[in-house]
C-alpha cells in the first residue's frame, strides 16, 4: 500500500476540483443550449399556430363574402319573383 504525500494529495484534489468545475461549466452550457432550443421550439410552435389561425381567418373571410353574395342574389331573385307575381296578380 502506497502512502501519499501531502503534496500529492493536494495535487490530486486540485485536479479533481478542476475536472469537476469543467464538468459543471460543460453541463451549464448544455443546459443553456437545451433551454435555448426549447424556447426556439416553443416559438416555432406558436408561429405554426398563428399561421394556421391566419389561414382559417382568410378562409372564413372568403366564405363569408361568397355567402353574402349568395344571400344577396337569393334576396334579389326572391324580391323580383314577388314583384312579378304581385304585378301579375294586380293586373288580373
Amino acid at each position: 500500500m502506497k502512502l501519499w504525500s501531502d503534496l500529492e494529495v493536494e495535487t490530486l484534489i486540485d485536479e479533481i476540483s478542476e475536472a469537476a468545475l469543467e464538468a459543471i461549466d460543460q453541463a451549464a452550457a448544455e443546459a443553456a443550449r437545451a433551454a435555448a432550443l426549447a424556447a426556439i421550439e416553443r416559438e416555432a410552435a406558436a408561429l405554426r399556430e398563428a399561421q394556421q389561425w391566419r389561414l382559417e381567418a382568410e378562409t372564413a373571410r372568403r366564405n363569408g363574402r361568397k355567402n353574402a353574395f349568395i344571400v344577396g342574389l337569393v334576396c334579389f331573385l326572391g324580391g323580383l319573383a314577388v314583384g312579378v307575381c304581385g304585378t301579375l296578380a294586380i293586373s288580373r
